[in-house]
């Protein structure tokens, strides 16, 4: 398989055929234990946005590309907390989210495996997101999401034409629910256990080096709820410092809501205060994941960048969310977090500080 993807607890090889989302062995969790294979010789720029990258994503040669136009998303500078920060605005990608730069990758894959049913859950944005490329590929979708989940984005899904499957309770509730129709023999197309989603996350990394100059940020400040972007990210940027030669690297900054903050407990505490997170209600619904299936990595991932986790109070989200708005950037409440974590980190952090944007404001109500 051109993509090295193993289970992390027995190592035994992702399977040639079908499309398990954990290891049929032992139940382990998929991943990649190389690093990921970027050469600038083979970056091809007459591809479409993060297809340019394709040779980082171990697809089949003949496997065609599912794409949307996502990627190749603005990097604009604006003035905040007296500094000039530059903002990645992946809530223009087309399906208002940054999801859909892993979705592209992932339904490719299930393109290459003959699949043409999956099942998914999400708290909106990775619904959304896969259920537009499932049908641009021809995939019929079932996508499970809480109750709760914001109007505009159980409307989108329904929209691209998957089955909208609501799941009362908790997001924790919505991920056992998937996980009983997986069980049962459907593909579940897991933006959470997959690991095929986080080289196109890297993508990001990619365009941001290109955008800076070919320079490395001095730090990169993004939301982080399962922390797929925030993996992504770290893994675009070292395998940049290989190609590149550069010693140089960003500063990670994730960003929760302390309602649901896992990451931010296990970066203070340690693993001891884990069992003790709450799964509040949240209006950055997008984060509020209690059992994050790659917490640890993520977790490693800031310390080795010699960054932080950061918790944020509800009370400051939604002055967040219009302090962006009058910058002109129209976000949603979980991409919001980033604006007072901003404020908490800013004058510590190096220039330039890269804030990412992960969700468009019109998928709210």
């Amino acid at each position: 398989m051109p993509f090295d993807v193993s289970c992390t607890d027995c190592g035994q090889a992702y399977p040639p055929n079908g499309f398990p989302y954990r290891c049929p062995s032992c139940g382990g969790l998929y991943d990649s234990p190389s690093p990921l294979n970027f050469d600038p010789a083979q970056v091809d720029c007459s591809q479409p946005g993060i297809w340019r990258y394709r040779h980082t994503f171990g697809l089949p040669d003949e496997t065609e590309a599912v794409s949307l136009g996502e990627g190749n998303t603005p990097l604009v500078w604006a003035e905040a907390f007296g500094r000039r920060v530059a903002f990645k605005c992946e809530f223009l990608n087309p399906t208002g989210s940054f999801k859909d730069r892993g979705s592209a990758v992932i339904v490719a894959w299930l393109r290459s495996r003959g699949i043409r049913e999956i099942v998914e859950d999400s708290s909106g944005n990775a619904g959304a997101s896969l259920a537009a490329y499932a049908s641009r590929a021809g995939i019929k979708a079932q996508i499970f999401v809480p109750e709760s989940a914001s109007g505009p984005k159980r409307m989108q899904i329904e929209a691209y034409g998957a089955e909208l499957t609501l799941v009362p309770g908790t997001r924790t509730d919505v991920a056992g629910a998937v996980k009983k129709t997986a069980d049962r023999g459907a593909s579940y197309a897991s933006h959470a256990y997959l690991p095929f989603n986080i080289p196109g996350y890297a993508t990001a990394a990619y365009e941001i080096f290109a955008q800076l100059g070919n320079q490395m940020p001095g730090a990169v400040i993004v939301p982080a709820g399962q922390g797929g972007l925030l993996l992504g990210l770290s893994r675009g940027f070292g395998t940049l410092r290989i190609a590149n030669n550069i010693w140089s690297f960003p500063k990670l900054i994730g960003i929760q809501a302390r309602a649901c903050a896992p990451e931010w407990v296990m970066f203070t505490e340690g693993g001891d205060g884990f069992g003790y997170v709450p799964e509040n209600s949240t209006q950055a619904e997008g984060v509020r994941v209690r059992f994050p299936l790659r917490d640890g990595a993520v977790v490693a991932a800031v310390k080795e960048s010699g960054g932080m986790i950061v918790a944020v109070g509800e009370e400051d989200i939604l002055p967040g969310r219009d302090a962006l708005a009058r910058l002109g950037f129209y976000v949603e409440p979980t991409s919001a977090i980033v604006w007072p974590a901003l404020a908490q980190t800013i004058r510590d952090l190096a220039d330039p500080v890269v804030v990412v944007l992960t969700g468009s404001g019109l998928k709210s109500v």
